[in-house]
């Protein structure tokens, strides 16, 4: 919508109408499945205010000026239409239409909602009927005079359509509008009987029986563009007894199934609670759960906490907790994967720190659960926080939210981009090591001569044999009893079709479990087809990259593809070289070089 559009104040007041009546007790639910609809697609007549189609559609005037109260009125008629089931078929359909108008005008008089426009503001004498008995009193004295021009459609206009031609603009189509009415009633019921009682204010005072937390969530969604989305989506837990039980001392988070819970007992203030739950939505919308990659969860989540506490410092957002908060300003601008590399150093330091959730526990409550890795149809969850992070730092920048730490929107439009697939990752390592090989113009090889100069002897293109020779790396294949035979398959496979289509003619394959075996050179074919795996005992790398690196007929620059599920000791190697390993697996050390993760 555009900036003017957005500023005009006939668009306000139709907009704050239709917040009332999301929010009211008894027109709650029959909003939130209504569709209105106000631009220049919709079909309301010149001089009426709102129609509504039997599948929810609200088409109100894109021009109609009106207060407040007027589009309140006008909204909630139309919305009683769908709540008391006036989309019927009638012999004479504009008298049903006046009769239900004159029943609903006599229930929002009643309820003393909104304030009806003028030429819908008179007296009714026909109080006490019902639609039934009001529309067989039209078709048999006809309809006064003054009742002519009456209706939200305007005059003389129906505001009730039931042409299916109008179906193609609504999603609704098997709503039972008039159970959710009754539940709106209830609700309505309830909530005066709490004003009544004194448990609660009346309606339009109901920000005084918030929470702290929940004050907070509303903060986000109304006024936080980067995070309104993924706050709308989570749900607020505040209770006692089931923080005790999952042992939350302040907060933590459920990516899973849509949790925040904040702890009642830690007393944390509105500003608290809106820095808390603002460290709670980033680990769900930069994706930490996933991201998590086989490493150990409880030092995974502490790196998180310093980059995200670290942001939000800078960001001013909400206040930084008297418990539970991790903050080193020695860390700044480093990432979440740098920060983790350096605490596995130093283990014993960092297992006793105090978490949001408490001493040595993460706040994130599902850091390995494997639903986050099924694939089913719809949007997954991932693809929906990646989404909402990136949609909110756009709405953020183009309302002027104020400025946002570098390394927090690096990572947020990093994680727009699709992952790349480890096969993907594997070929550019092969590219990086083995460029294509250059032609040159060669005389010993025969070729064929021009028609017109069969004379004149010309040069053939060819490779040097001595640079395709050279073009060869090595291969330790983790043999142990733990290694997977089908992923091990799928990694040899994958090799080797790479090397043939990147002309290496042969590889070094060396087998590793409780000793080293050296299969000597193999090519491509043989590396795919017939290998015969040798060993499945324990494991020790260390052997056989030394044996690769000390070989003389092995290239001092030939890099390394090592190939381990991670249940290995630590290794040390010299010269360039990869690790692939399963996807959800850890390697006891810090890697040097790039790690291709299974799938």
């Amino acid at each position: 919508m555009a900036r003017g559009v957005q500023n005009d104040p006939a668009t306000q007041n139709y907009e704050q109408a239709v917040h009332f009546l999301s929010h009211h007790p008894m027109f709650g639910p029959l909003s939130s499945r209504a569709h209105f609809i106000r631009s220049e697609r919709s079909i309301c007549p010149d001089n009426g205010w709102v129609v509504v189609t039997r599948e929810g559609s609200l088409y109100a005037h894109p021009k109609r000026r009106g207060e407040v109260g007027e589009w309140i009125y006008v909204l909630a008629h139309a919305l009683l239409h769908l709540g008391f089931g006036h989309f019927v078929e009638k012999e004479q359909p504009i008298l049903w239409n006046i009769a239900c108008d004159c029943y609903i005008t006599r229930f929002l008089r009643d309820m003393k909602l909104g304030t009806p426009p003028a030429e819908m503001a008179f007296e009714l004498d026909k109080s006490g009927k019902s639609e039934e008995e009001l529309y067989d009193w039209f078709v048999e004295h006809g309809v006064p005079e003054h009742l002519k021009l009456f209706g939200t459609g305007g005059e003389k206009q129906a505001d009730m359509l039931l042409a299916d031609k109008y179906a193609r603009y609504t999603y609704n189509r098997d709503v039972k509008w008039e159970r959710l009415l009754g539940i709106g009633l209830a609700q309505a019921v309830q909530s005066a009987v709490s004003v009544a009682g004194g448990y609660s204010d009346a309606l339009g005072n109901e920000e005084n029986q918030l929470s702290e937390a929940q004050k907070a969530k509303g903060w986000f969604i109304n006024h936080y563009p980067l995070l309104a989305s993924l706050a709308s989506h989570f749900t607020i837990i505040e209770d006692s007894q089931i923080c005790q039980r999952l042992q939350i001392s302040v907060a933590a988070i459920d990516v899973t199934a849509n949790e925040i819970f904040i702890n009642p007992a830690a007393g944390l203030d509105e500003e608290e609670c809106t820095f808390v739950m603002a460290h709670e939505l980033l680990h769900a919308g930069l994706r930490h759960h996933e991201r998590c990659q086989g490493r150990d969860p409880y030092y995974w989540n502490v790196s998180c906490d310093y980059v995200i506490n670290q942001w939000l410092m800078e960001l001013g957002v909400g206040r930084f907790p008297q418990i539970g908060g991790l903050y080193d300003p020695d860390l700044k601008g480093l990432s979440a994967e740098a920060i983790y590399d350096r605490i596995v150093t130093d283990m014993r330091t960092y297992r006793k720190l105090y978490t949001l959730r408490g001493i040595g526990m993460g706040d994130i409550l599902d850091g390995n659960d494997p639903r986050f890795w099924e694939k089913g149809p719809g949007t997954t969850l991932d693809d929906f926080y990646r989404s909402a992070m990136s949609q909110g730092l756009i709405y953020h920048q183009e309302r002027g939210r104020g400025l946002l730490p570098a390394g927090l929107v690096e990572e947020i439009r990093a994680l727009g981009q699709p992952p790349i697939p480890w096969d993907v990752q594997l070929a550019r390592w092969f590219d990086e090591h083995f460029p294509p090989l250059e032609k040159s113009r060669t005389y010993a090889r025969a070729s064929r001569r021009q028609s017109s100069t069969p004379d004149i002897a010309r040069p053939a293109w060819s490779f040097r044999e001595t640079d395709r020779l050279a073009r060869t790396f090595g291969v330790v294949i983790d043999t142990s009893g733990s290694m997977d035979t089908k992923l091990l398959g799928k990694a040899l496979g994958a090799i080797a079709s790479y090397s043939e289509a990147r002309d290496v003619p042969y590889a070094r394959v060396v087998f590793c479990d409780a000793q080293a075996y050296d299969a000597g050179y193999l090519s491509p074919e043989d590396i795919a087809g017939r290998v015969k795996v040798k060993g499945r005992g324990g494991t020790i790398l260390q052997p056989g990259i030394d044996m690769l690196e000390r070989a003389t007929d092995f290239p001092k620059d030939g890099p390394i593809l090592i190939i381990t599920d991670g249940e290995c000791d630590r290794i040390k190697v010299t010269r360039s070289h990869a690790i692939m390993l399963p996807k959800g697996s850890n390697l006891p050390f810090v890697a040097r070089g790039p790690v291709f993760r299974m799938e």
